[in-house]
């Protein structure tokens, strides 16, 4: 990262908890981002343990929320990034899942206009929800959605939107503040990427052809399984008619 420009930076950020992924994932979420992001940043891991991961991330504690059991290591965890504060952060920021792939630029990122930018779910797209694997808001600008999550408990919400990204895309709709990223510009491995998609019995044209990248596209998500390091080595743990050849290509982008 240049500090050498007038520009103030911009924030990147993620979250890792728990054990699902080790520091190799926020060093290489990094790195990808030093690579595709041409303008000033800070990135920042908001982490209950900060072993193995390397000098270019600014590590913080996991910001508070309360969460009821069994919910407290689930997306819905996501929500403590709408705090008033977070550390000495202000300004735009881009939230990235860890097990992001970033093939493409991200400065368009932070160009788009809007109060809140997220991916218009692809698996719904004729409803009003987001996928919270890419989005970007302003800091302190929606502590009254972690006002209204704790408002009730926990299960209450499970119930009625089931998943903190409709949640989240519910309110801000209701608010006139939520706005979708270009389309291309993220894409998913499975609806995109793979030949036969994910739903039998198309599925099983994955066996025979492989995985390609959308042109153009700049962060391929991996929701669900598989992992990137599934993916790159042509696993898909689960039913027997989940296979796919290896995505060589991830290893393009997905390193140090």
């Amino acid at each position: 990262m240049s500090m050498s420009s007038a520009e103030a930076p911009v924030n990147v950020v993620c979250m890792k908890w728990g054990t699902l992924y080790g520091p190799e994932y926020a060093n290489r979420l990094y790195a990808m981002v030093a690579r595709n992001l041409s303008r000033p940043f800070r990135f920042v891991c908001f982490t209950d343990d900060t072993a193995g991961l390397c000098s270019g991330i600014e590590t913080m504690e996991l910001p508070p929320i309360r969460i009821d059991p069994p919910y407290q290591n689930t997306p819905w965890k996501k929500l403590a990034l709408y705090n008033p504060t977070l550390g000495n952060l202000s300004g735009p920021t881009l939230f990235l899942d860890l097990d992001v792939v970033i093939t493409g630029p991200l400065d368009r990122f932070f160009d788009q206009p809007g109060d809140y930018c997220v991916i218009h779910n692809w698996t719904q797209p004729k409803q009003i929800n987001g996928n919270t694997s890419v989005f970007r808001f302003e800091i302190g600008a929606h502590s009254d959605l972690l006002d209204l999550f704790h408002s009730q408990p926990t299960q209450h919400w499970v119930d009625v939107y089931r998943i903190e990204q409709t949640f989240l895309s519910q309110q801000l709709h209701r608010q006139g503040r939520l706005s979708y990223w270009t389309e291309g510009w993220c894409v998913s491995f499975k609806v995109h990427c793979l030949p036969g998609g994910w739903k039998f019995p198309r599925i099983l044209l994955n066996w025979f052809m492989p995985a390609r990248l959308p042109d153009g596209a700049s962060v391929c998500v991996f929701h669900g399984r598989p992992n990137p390091d599934d993916a790159l080595a042509g696993k898909w743990p689960g039913k027997w008619y989940k296979r796919l050849l290896p995505a060589r290509w991830i290893a393009d982008y997905w390193h140090e």
